[in-house]
C-alpha cells in the first residue's frame, strides 16, 4: 500500500494522479510558505519550484517547519526540498535562490499549474499576481500573518471582500490600479498587535519588526495547501480580470 493511500480514500486514485502530475511554485518558504510546501508534499504534489533568497536563522525556530538549530545557516530552498525528497522521493524539486521581483526571469513560472505567494515584500506580490494574471495562471496569495495570535480568524476569500488585514488594503488598491478584479487569499481578520518591540534585541537591526507564533503561520500555510489541492482536482480555477 502505497503512503497516499489514506488521501485516495477520501479523494479517489484519479486525484491523486493529478496532484502527482501538478507543478506548483511556492514563492517565500518562511512561517507559512513552509508549511504551504508540508502540506503540499504530504498530500501527494509531484512537482515543485521553491523561490527564496535566505538563509535559516535562530529568530525562524519559533515557526518556520524547516528551521531546526541542526538546519541553522543553511539556504531555505536547498532545507526545502531535502524534506519534501524525504516525505516523497518521487518528487521532482526545481529551486531558485533569488528575491523575486518585477526585474526577475519570469521562466521561473514556466510549466507551472499553481502559484503561492507567500513572499513578505508588497511589491513583489503585487508583481507576481501581475504575472500571474497575464498567463492566466492559478494563484493565491497569503496576507497578514505576523502580529496576530488567534489562528482560528484565519479566512479564504476573494481580495475585494476582505477587511480588517492592512495588506489587503494595500494590495487592493494596487490590483485595482492594474485592472485585476480578482484574487484568492487566505487573510486574517484579527486586529494586528502592536509587538513589544523592547524586548527585542535592537542590534539585529531589523527595518521592521514583527511578533508572531507558531500557531498562525503554520494554519495560514495549511489552509493555502489546502486551497491548491482543492483547486487542482476540481481544475475550475479561472482568472478574472477587469477592462485594460
Amino acid at each position: 500500500m502505497d503512503q497516499f493511500a489514506r488521501t485516495s480514500l477520501l479523494i479517489g486514485k484519479d486525484a491523486v494522479k493529478k496532484l502527482c502530475d501538478a507543478t506548483v511554485a511556492i514563492f517565500g518558504l518562511g512561517g507559512v510558505g513552509s508549511y504551504v510546501v508540508e502540506g503540499l508534499a504530504r498530500a501527494g504534489v509531484g512537482n515543485f519550484v521553491l523561490v527564496d533568497n535566505d538563509a535559516i536563522d535562530e529568530t525562524n525556530i519559533n515557526r518556520q517547519i524547516i528551521a531546526l538549530h541542526s538546519t541553522l545557516g543553511q539556504d531555505k530552498v536547498l532545507v526545502a526540498k531535502d524534506r519534501i525528497l524525504d516525505i516523497n522521493p518521487g518528487s521532482n524539486i526545481v529551486v531558485h535562490k533569488i528575491f523575486y521581483s518585477k526585474d526577475s526571469s519570469q521562466e521561473i513560472l514556466d510549466g507551472c499549474d499553481y502559484v503561492v505567494d507567500a513572499i513578505d515584500t508588497i511589491s513583489a506580490k503585487i508583481a507576481l499576481v501581475e504575472e500571474c494574471a497575464k498567463r492566466n495562471l492559478a494563484i493565491i496569495s497569503a496576507m497578514g500573518a505576523g502580529n496576530r495570535l488567534d489562528p482560528t480568524l484565519l479566512e479564504v476569500a476573494d481580495i475585494f471582500k476582505t477587511s480588517v488585514c492592512p495588506v489587503c488594503r494595500v494590495m487592493r488598491t494596487e490590483l485595482k490600479k492594474r485592472g485585476i478584479s480578482s484574487l484568492k487569499v487566505v487573510y486574517s481578520k484579527e486586529k494586528p498587535i502592536t509587538p513589544d518591540v523592547a524586548s527585542y534585541d535592537v542590534n539585529r537591526g531589523d527595518s521592521k519588526i514583527l511578533g508572531s507564533t507558531p500557531f498562525v503561520p503554520a494554519v495560514a500555510g495549511l489552509i493555502l495547501a489546502n486551497e491548491v489541492v482543492k483547486d487542482i482536482i476540481s481544475s475550475d480555477f479561472e482568472w478574472q480580470r477587469g477592462a485594460d
